[in-house]
């Protein structure tokens, strides 16, 4: 028997990521953990209007999404615990810039640059539709077909609402294989 436990957002945990765009000639990070796929081709990031990132991405119409893994989560974690309306943060991360001028992580070993194309505003939040343009994958994390390997890279999680981080798990199936038989 199940109970009703109100209405409780329940799609946890959530793959954590900081997001970087330049602001007034600058990159500026903030750590994410409302993020969504809406097609193959693009993906909404859902941030509380007041983050200073947010007139960068306003204003460029671009954002990287750096995917978080467990070697600088320490360093992803402060991105959401100073604004950047009140601390410079742009030397926090050594960066390169993307095809599209979008500053990626150089630590993040996967770095998706974005073009927003559209902003949603709903109770305090942009909601940024953004259509990919590139991803960026370190070799280390690729198979041998060159796409991302998740038994390599392992993404830190985002639980909310007791804010603890995961990291991903071992594998238990195989999507659309296991019921190969059933047609």
């Amino acid at each position: 028997m199940k109970k009703n436990i109100g209405k409780a957002l329940a799609l946890y945990p959530a793959p954590l990521i900081v997001v970087g765009s330049m602001v007034d000639g600058k990159p500026n990070w903030t750590l994410v953990a409302h993020a969504g796929i809406m097609a193959h081709s693009h993906l909404m990031l859902s941030m509380v209007e007041s983050h200073y990132t947010n007139r960068g991405i306003l204003a460029t119409k671009n954002v990287s999404v750096n995917v978080v893994d467990e070697s600088w989560l320490k360093e992803a974690d402060y991105m959401g615990v100073v604004s950047g309306n009140k601390t410079d943060k742009s030397g926090t991360f050594a960066y390169t810039l993307g095809e599209q001028g979008t500053p990626l992580i150089d630590k993040a070993k996967v770095s998706i640059e974005c073009s927003v194309i559209d902003d949603y505003k709903l109770d305090g939040f942009d909601n940024f539709i953004c259509r990919i343009e590139n991803t960026y994958a370190s070799e280390t994390i690729l198979n041998k077909a060159g796409k991302i390997d998740y038994h390599v890279f392992k993404p830190v999680l985002f639980e909310f609402p007791t804010y603890e981080y995961f990291v991903t798990g071992e594998k238990v199936g195989d999507c659309a294989r296991m019921n190969r038989n059933a047609q």
